[in-house]
């Protein structure tokens, strides 16, 4: 859990870097999620980390209180009357205090969520895994290109473990066959997830992974090499985020950078 929320602190410390020098005309540019702008990133993660500490303070009410949630679109459009100064303050507030209820934490405590419950490591991980995923969103409206991290080791353990999720949220079997990933580093050391020697496998850098769990680019873009049908199948729907399936994004180009085998 300490390094998790060291991770955890270094990664806000990025996303606030992306922040820092906008001016109010930038918070309004659009990002690739359709009809978000950079405010929109920001309020979305001050919203669920006031609903992350929610979960982790009143897990038995919880679930009663997200039957009442609406959608992420709602969310958004609850905070666009707000001024830049404000949207920016709430998110600093709300992501001290998360950081503050996680660290009260043990690392095997269920806490529940907007998917299944979750170990409070997973928990962790994945407040890690949303603010990567949506300061990726933030910095392509801004065209600014990030060196990827030794961080994106746990956004591509969430993403192997919501592999079953991936079908089960759509509705589709989880294929019974393993699949194994073959991941580099930004250090130069690798990756690696499910059973060696097993026939499917996923194979290239952990960022072009990360970005296609978390549905931040068409899998068409990456240079994922896929083979057998069971990496195939996963790949294509692959999601690492609770909630309904995602949308995904349009492919930048016609041609499939992507091997299959």
């Amino acid at each position: 859990m300490a390094e998790l929320l060291d991770d955890l602190r270094a990664e806000t410390a990025s996303f606030e870097a992306l922040l820092q020098p906008l001016s109010d005309d930038d918070w309004e540019r659009p990002t690739p999620a359709e009809g978000w702008a950079v405010r929109d990133q920001v309020s979305h993660l001050a919203w669920f980390d006031d609903a992350a500490v929610r979960a982790a303070g009143d897990p038995e009410g919880f679930p009663d209180w997200v039957r009442r949630f609406t959608s992420v679109d709602d969310v958004a459009a609850q905070s666009r009357g707000s001024a830049p100064r404000e949207l920016h303050a709430w998110f600093r507030a709300s992501r001290a205090h998360s950081l503050e209820v996680f660290a009260t934490l043990g690392a095997r405590d269920r806490v529940p969520w907007f998917g299944p419950a979750m170990s409070a490591a997973s928990f962790v991980t994945a407040r890690l895994m949303e603010t990567w995923a949506h300061g990726q969103d933030v910095a392509d409206a801004l065209g600014v290109v990030r060196e990827p991290t030794a961080r994106l080791r746990h956004v591509a353990t969430m993403g192997f473990r919501a592999r079953p999720y991936s079908f089960a949220v759509r509705g589709l079997p989880v294929p019974e066959e393993p699949v194994r990933v073959e991941l580099a580093l930004p250090d130069g050391g690798t990756w690696t997830a499910g059973p060696a020697g097993a026939a499917s496998l996923v194979r290239g850098t952990v960022l072009d992974f990360c970005l296609a769990v978390t549905q931040r680019i068409h899998l068409s873009d990456t240079g994922l090499e896929l083979t057998g049908e069971p990496a195939r199948s996963w790949m294509r729907i692959a999601q690492c985020f609770a909630g309904p399936p995602g949308k995904g994004r349009s492919p930048m180009s016609g041609v499939d950078r992507g091997h299959s085998g």
